[in-house]
């Protein structure tokens, strides 16, 4: 992996939300009392903030931030970071409605956390 984590992980998660029909931008954005790290609007205009956590970054801020975007009126948020860091943590934040869990694996797969455990999207 030439490129550092954190562009590898918004890399894949930006290309897999595009694929999707998404219109992507992982430019900062202001949500509420604090930024994220990109947008995705969906084809029927639902918003999802993506927060990008690389191995090293805080994941607990990275949280907040999630929150933050919620209160803010984004229809969902999402939380990327490594698969390996994602299955570390504890998961009982993320059954609650509106936040996602993505672990991004060194294949640029997308496993997302949910009630259910993982699944991989592609």
């Amino acid at each position: 992996m030439s490129m550092t984590n954190e562009r590898w992980l918004r890399w894949a998660i930006a290309r897999y939300y595009r694929s999707k029909g998404y219109k992507v931008s992982m430019k900062p954005a202001r949500v509420g009392n604090a930024m994220v790290d990109g947008i995705a609007i969906g084809p029927e205009g639902e918003r999802i903030a993506i927060e990008v956590k690389s191995p090293s970054d805080d994941i607990v801020r990275g949280i907040g931030q999630c929150y933050e975007a919620l209160v803010a009126g984004y229809s969902r948020v999402v939380l990327v970071t490594t698969s390996r860091v994602a299955r570390k943590l504890k998961k009982r934040v993320f059954q609650r409605r509106g936040i996602r869990l993505i672990g991004i694996d060194a294949k640029a797969r997308i496993h997302r956390y949910d009630a259910d455990g993982w699944r991989l999207l592609g």
